[in-house]
């Protein structure tokens, strides 16, 4: 697992890679909360293009992310998942409450 990140504007822009499990998930959630604590963010876009599974622990992941941001005023989305992926993200409900995006360009601009 990697992740790393830039801003683009208000948006903190995050790309994972590898798998985000029980194993990888503590590490991806503090790496993502000290980089909203810490830069002038109120947006969060998750590049999934290269995450290649995620589990349960990774719906954690997002619900709490999306709670930080929400708090911040500002809006999460997802872009690039897979066909697994999707469906898991699909299953848990998360699309209610986090945008998904074809791209990281059409997020920025929707967002």
């Amino acid at each position: 697992m990697d992740i790393s990140s830039k801003i683009s504007g208000n948006t903190l822009i995050c790309y994972i890679r590898g798998e985000l499990d029980h194993h990888t998930a503590n590490e991806i959630r503090e790496y993502i909360d000290y980089n909203l604590e810490n830069n002038p963010v109120k947006n969060l876009i998750i590049d999934m293009s290269e995450l290649s599974f995620m589990d349960s622990s990774g719906i954690g992941v997002l619900i709490g992310r999306y709670k930080k941001v929400t708090a911040l005023g500002g809006k999460t989305a997802v872009v690039n998942e897979n066909k697994q992926i999707s469906k898991v993200l699909e299953v848990s409900g998360i699309y209610d409450i986090i945008f998904s995006f074809p791209s990281i360009q059409q997020a920025l601009n929707e967002l």
